[in-house]
């Protein structure tokens, strides 16, 4: 029998490692049609129509950029969805535009002042998009000569051929250039472009010439058209960064190299200053645009009066990126102060919001949900455990039952099942109990615990009498 291959079983474990199910790995977006109206089930998303359709206008004016320094907040109760429509506008965005999560909570946690934090938050969530030109060449490989020494020492010295549809060139290659080549593994009929400046070669495709050795190719390969005109061209190359990267490049002694530290400390707002004035200058040479992104905080009821002041004066800044909040607060008290009001959150931000309200799940939704958390966590039930699944979700919390599928799951391979069935979700029910059975057994069992407030009243009955 052969060996395993080490490297093999690492590569697995890889794969493994950044296919992680989260909580809302199953998120793609907000499953909207092209009229924003929400579809029932759609890109994870199922349920909350109202909700959605609200977070698809403020994602299409994110998008036409027509909207900037305004904030929004989603308010509804625990397990209602708040954090899975945050995750949806994020997917939708994609990567161009800058999406920044905070959770209140963590303002006080970082080793700087609060409003530092969340200038740092604030600006990550604004991206430059710097444009300039390059000069680069591209074209289709014909030939590649790369002369080895006899000694066995890496090649320093070949020759490239690269063409378009209208000419044909030579190219002398250094030891740099052929070990990219050997590393990328260019060969003749693959369409490449080099950077002039920096050297960098980068792979397009093949050509659709070599499409009849598609078989040999495989199912990956991508075929391109010849370029047309000139080898060297000059090109209009796209760099999108965020603001606090600039600050930090700018503000620390090892460059760039700080990104990577983690710890960017607390940056001067002389710096930020002349950083700004210099993206300005930028602005209005049509070097670069600002991208205003979305800075989501979530449990905002967490912030203190301090920070809601902060908030105030940030969302009229210029170049303010769109602040998405969600909390399942009440009518409860601002943090730092005695006074009480809605969501824990000042009357005057309030004011200043777009207000999006969640509704609980509807028992048909919950059934939806737990059919594609099932499919996510790659669990097989049958329809009876689906339905005691969406009970328990109905009577107790949607979470809760979300927590039972991988559970259950592993109790049925421990009877060697091929898929969860009734016995197994009773049995993990009974392992582990919800709130509302913790609850019960605390008010049934508290004497018994330490620090007991009934048990101190039992020491007093005369205060029970009165």
């Amino acid at each position: 029998m052969a060996s395993t291959d080490p490297r093999k079983i690492a590569e697995v474990r890889d794969v493994h490692r950044l296919e992680r199910i989260g909580a809302h790995s199953h998120i793609r977006g907000l499953g909207l049609d092209d009229a924003l109206d929400a579809r029932m089930v759609s890109q994870g998303m199922v349920g909350q129509n109202s909700a959605r359709r609200a977070a698809g206008v403020i994602l299409s004016m994110i998008q036409e950029e027509k909207i900037a320094g305004r904030a929004v907040l989603i308010a509804g109760q625990p397990g209602t969805g708040k954090t899975a429509i945050a995750m949806g506008m994020a997917k939708a965005l994609g990567d161009d535009t800058p999406f920044t999560m905070l959770a209140g909570s963590e303002i006080f946690s970082l080793e700087m002042s609060k409003t530092e934090a969340l200038t740092q938050a604030f600006r990550r969530s604004i991206g430059v998009r710097i444009r300039e030109e390059a000069e680069i060449i591209e074209g289709e490989v014909v030939e590649i000569e790369i002369e080895r020494p006899a000694n066995g020492q890496a090649a320093t010295f070949g020759k490239m051929t690269l063409k378009t549809t209208e000419m044909e060139t030579m190219y002398d290659l250094g030891q740099k250039m052929i070990e990219t080549i050997q590393k990328e593994q260019i060969q003749a009929g693959d369409i490449i472009t080099i950077d002039k400046s920096s050297g960098k070669i980068s792979l397009l495709g093949r050509s659709f010439a070599r499409s009849r050795d598609y078989d040999a190719m495989g199912p990956q390969t991508r075929f391109v058209q010849c370029p047309e005109g000139e080898l060297q061209k000059r090109k209009e190359v796209v760099h999108t960064v965020n603001l606090h990267e600039i600050d930090v490049i700018n503000s620390r002694q090892q460059g760039f190299l700080a990104l990577f530290a983690g710890d960017t400390g607390e940056i001067k707002h002389e710096v930020r200053e002349q950083i700004d004035a210099k993206v300005a200058e930028w602005r209005e040479e049509g070097k670069a645009d600002i991208v205003p992104g979305v800075l989501f905080l979530d449990e905002v009821h967490m912030l203190d009066i301090e920070c809601f002041s902060f908030l105030n004066r940030a969302l009229e800044a210029d170049s303010a990126p769109i602040v998405i909040m969600a909390t399942n607060r009440g009518i409860t008290n601002i943090r730092g102060t005695d006074y009480k009001s809605p969501h824990g959150i000042p009357l005057d931000l309030l004011d200043r919001m777009l207000i999006i309200s969640t509704q609980p799940y509807t028992q048909r939704e919950i059934r939806k949900i737990i059919d594609i958390r099932a499919e996510e966590e790659d669990v097989e039930m049958t329809e009876d455990a689906k339905e005691l699944l969406t009970k328990i979700g109905v009577e107790s919390t949607l979470r809760y039952a979300i927590h039972l599928i991988t559970c259950s799951n592993l109790v049925a391979m421990k009877r060697k099942a091929q898929e969860v069935d009734v016995p197994d979700i009773r049995k993990v029910y009974s392992l582990f109990v919800d709130v509302k059975r913790s609850t019960q057994f605390l008010m049934e069992y508290q004497q018994e615990f330490m620090f007991s407030e009934v048990h101190e009243d039992a020491d007093m009955p005369q205060a029970k009498e009165g």
